[in-house]
């Protein structure tokens, strides 16, 4: 009975094996390569599936979702013999898991020489300059190589990134002084605009505030001059209303006399020959300038007139 037992256990055994390798579960977004003596039979996609134990063998399995896979630097020389680093990043897809099993042996090392080469091929024809600002160009270049020869292994490139740049250390040092020199041009451009406007607008103001003031300056001018008008015209209507008589005008002429006098300066002045008229209508009515109606030439009636030096004074 003990050998019977114990090759019912081996049989068991052996139905179990077979039961594991018999069902076989992919999970979503992957597929298995099948091979039957070593030969591709089918591919295995996300489910449950049945292979034939001990004559079916599943060689690989793939992962049919979008890969990142971040280069190292690598040296590149420019057209102007500068070595620069560039970072790559690149972003791939398995499209059909036979040709990424069969056709290439390895192919995430087969992407990154063909990045390195591409990109080496590109940046060769550019100087820095034009490499610094050119990503978008050298993206696009790097990811139509890419995914031209890289569609037989059955991979498609999505999208190929530089992640860095990085010039050597004398050329940064050099880029960050003419930055900075921009920079301060800039600054300097701009300060003298804004002194320049400053004194054009400091201009226009001073400009209108002539105008305006010469404009006050004019129409205080012009109501000065006709008040004064209005006023010569309210006296000389008032005097004219009042019929004044030779007597009240000869009285005012000899008010005004001491004013013609005034001033140190004065040491000559000249006495009119009204002035006799002035004394003899005023004597008439004040008894008391009889003897100064004759005037300074004896004779109230004089025609001339005469000259007096006024002393000086000390």
């Amino acid at each position: 009975m003990e050998p019977v037992i114990i090759v019912l256990i081996i049989l068991v055994v052996l139905v179990f094996i077979a039961l594991i390798k018999t069902i076989q579960v992919i999970p979503q977004a992957s597929a298995a390569i099948v091979e039957r003596f070593g030969r591709y039979t089918r591919t295995l996609n996300a489910g449950l599936n049945i292979v034939v134990p001990f004559i079916d063998t599943i060689r690989n399995r793939i992962d049919l979702r979008e890969q990142v896979v971040p280069f190292p630097p690598q040296p590149v020389i420019t057209q102007d013999n500068l070595v620069v680093n560039i970072d790559t990043v690149i972003y791939y897809q398995v499209t059909d898991a036979r040709a990424a099993t069969y056709e290439v042996a390895s192919y995430i090392q087969a992407i990154e020489q063909l990045t390195v080469t591409t990109l080496r091929n590109i940046i060769g024809g550019m100087d820095l300059e034009r490499t610094l600002t050119s990503r978008e160009e050298i993206n696009a270049a790097l990811r139509g190589v890419l995914d031209e020869a890289t569609g037989k292994w059955g991979i498609r490139v999505n999208r190929v990134e530089l992640k860095a740049i990085e010039p050597p250390t004398s050329i940064q040092d050099s880029m960050e002084k003419q930055m900075r020199a921009d920079r301060d041009k800039r600054a300097a451009i701009l300060q003298a605009e804004g002194v320049r406007q400053s004194e054009i607008l400091r201009a226009e103001g001073e400009k209108q505030s002539q105008i305006l003031r010469a404009e006050g300056e004019a129409k205080a001018a012009a109501l000065r001059a006709e008040g004064e008008a209005q006023a010569i015209r309210t006296v000389f209507e008032s005097i004219h209303a009042g019929d004044p008589d030779q007597k009240l005008l000869s009285y005012q002429y000899l008010q005004m006399l001491p004013k013609i006098a005034e001033g140190d300066a004065n040491k000559l002045w000249i006495v009119p020959s009204e002035i006799g008229d002035a004394l003899k209508g005023l004597s008439g009515a004040i008894g008391n300038f009889g003897p100064m109606a004759k005037g300074p030439g004896g004779n109230g009636s004089a025609g001339g007139s005469e000259r007096r030096e006024r002393p000086p004074i000390d």
